[in-house]
């Protein structure tokens, strides 16, 4: 509750806030990388269906290709799939990210989230009673 915020130095309301940006930009990311993976996956099904058509239309040499070089293939370069990507972001690097604010969160503002915003929604809410 607005009323109940942590006593903080103007240092660490900024600290926190960024922190907060930050892990929004990081979530942003991730739906970027959801929407990369969805996106690479469509591609590759009408790929799979040009593979189909060439061979159908007696171009064994591109449809092998298709099958042999590009389908089975890792689009990051060294043979990683998109899901393994989104996977190694959620699991490793913004699973750590998450447990570090939390926890600078629960040390410098006891676990509360926005104080900055909640602040401001303080000085708004009695500027307008004023």
């Amino acid at each position: 509750m607005a009323d109940d915020l942590p006593q903080l130095g103007d240092d660490e309301e900024t600290a926190l806030h960024e922190l907060e940006l930050g892990i929004e930009g990081l979530r942003k990311a991730h739906g970027y990388l959801v929407h990369f993976h969805h996106a690479t996956g469509r591609a590759m099904n009408h790929l799979q269906i040009a593979e189909s058509n060439l061979r159908e239309a007696g171009h064994d040499e591109f449809a092998d290709h298709i099958r042999d070089e590009i389908l089975p293939c890792g689009v990051l370069g060294d043979d990683r799939w998109t899901y393994d990507m989104l996977e190694t972001f959620e699991e490793e690097f913004f699973h750590d990210v998450l447990a570090f604010e939390q926890a600078i969160r629960e040390d410098i503002a006891a676990g509360e989230r926005h104080v900055k915003e909640r602040r401001q929604q303080r000085r708004w809410r009695e500027r307008a009673k004023d």
